[in-house]
């Protein structure tokens, strides 16, 4: 059996998890991060970088090797009904030096993230490294376990593995749960060189379709009603072109290229939160104590500010060796007042808006108070600090 002994073992090679890792070694913290896969090639997750974590960047040097990613910046939001198109929000305002939210592949911006947290010898990234179990000593979580027999000792486990975290189910923690009225499609379209770029959002009938401009192709989201998805299979490959071509008319001369149900993946959205995210020897942050909804596409914004708040907060103690877990909870307190609003403002959107659209069978007109935000700018100010920047934004000090 290998065992691996270090201060602090991130369970996920997410954002939250590469953050943190990266920012505890720049603080001299031995951290070991765990990845399950061999790289950071999943094509359908979320791409967004939010301002808030644009600022991040450039506060620990990265700003400019980022800038040399194949990102795509846009000031703003808008969304295309049946009557027309409204911008909802108005990044162009923003305070600071980023006004706008980069759509970038997160391979790009995990592999970044990863490569300049390489150059700390205290930081350790392990591949192929799928996290199956905790391990105690008595009531105290010690580390984990993976598949391949390996242990990771560790001062302080933290789990950064997603909605369905391994470690949270080790643990017999159960988030509350809040529900969701909607399941998301994933796949991918060619795109042309003067077609829409950026994120092209357009809601009809029955609901709506997002498209990210990745250069020469969109990542799609379409979104169905919550559990629909056997039925949209039962309905045949045909039909749902069919649906994807009524929702993006621009799009209808290549919905062949989603050529059979291989090409497409299935996002069960959650919408939960944890009532403690921690117990001794090991913390939960980002998804795996709070999965967001992807309205606002807030989720990986929220992740990351959990992480720089748990290397600022835990960090100088980790560093010194005088961590104790009545510390812990202090990462709780700061992160959950942004977290619960946040949730608030989802769970109103997805009674309000996008359940209402899941249902709806005729043409869809724009929402009287959408057309009052489109003419407000400063309500589209508002609207663009909630997504960019969040509800309390987080710094290195």
């Amino acid at each position: 059996m290998v065992v691996v002994k270090t201060t602090v073992c991130v369970v996920g090679g997410g954002p939250a998890g590469v953050v943190l890792g990266l920012l505890l070694a720049r603080q001299g913290v031995e951290v070991v991060v765990l990845e399950k896969h061999a790289d950071f090639l999943r094509d359908f997750r979320g791409d967004t970088v939010h301002p808030s974590t644009l600022n991040l960047l450039d506060e620990i040097g990265l700003g400019a090797a980022l800038a040399r990613r194949p990102g795509r910046p846009v000031d703003d939001l808008r969304v295309t009904f049946d009557d027309g198109t409204v911008r909802v929000a108005d990044f162009s305002r923003l305070p600071g030096r980023h006004r706008h939210v980069l759509f970038l592949p997160q391979w790009d911006f995990l592999d970044l993230l990863a490569d300049a947290a390489a150059a700390f010898p205290s930081f350790t990234l392990l591949r192929s490294a799928e996290v199956v179990d905790v391990l105690r000593a008595g009531e105290r979580v010690v580390g984990v376990r993976t598949a391949d027999g390996r242990e990771v000792r560790a001062r302080l486990t933290v789990a950064c593995d997603g909605r369905t975290s391994t470690v949270r189910e080790r643990l017999g923690l159960r988030p509350q749960e809040f529900g969701a009225p909607m399941d998301v499609l994933w796949f991918r379209l060619s795109r042309r060189a003067d077609e829409p770029a950026g994120l092209d959002m357009r809601v009809g009938a029955g609901g709506l379709m997002l498209c990210i401009d990745r250069g020469d192709y969109f990542q799609c989201a379409y979104v169905i009603a919550k559990g629909g998805y056997d039925q949209v299979r039962a309905d045949g490959l045909d039909a749902f072109r069919a649906r994807i071509a009524a929702r993006a008319p621009h799009l209808a001369d290549r919905v062949g290229e989603v050529a059979s149900w291989d090409d497409v993946r299935l996002l069960t959205v959650r919408l939960n939160r944890l009532r403690r995210w921690s117990v001794p020897g090991a913390l939960l942050i980002g998804d795996a104590a709070h999965a967001m909804s992807p309205i606002g596409g807030v989720g990986i914004n929220l992740a990351v500010q959990d992480a720089v708040a748990t290397a600022r907060i835990l960090g100088p103690a980790l560093a010194a060796g005088t961590l104790r877990d009545a510390d812990l909870a202090a990462v709780e307190r700061r992160r959950h007042f942004p977290t619960v609003v946040t949730q608030a403002a989802q769970r109103l959107a997805q009674r309000r808006v996008v359940d209402p659209l899941l249902h709806t069978t005729g043409a869809v007109q724009v929402p009287a108070p959408m057309r009052v935000l489109d003419r407000t700018a400063w309500l589209q100010r508002l609207a663009a600090r909630a997504v960019g920047l969040g509800v309390r934004p987080e710094h290195l000090v």
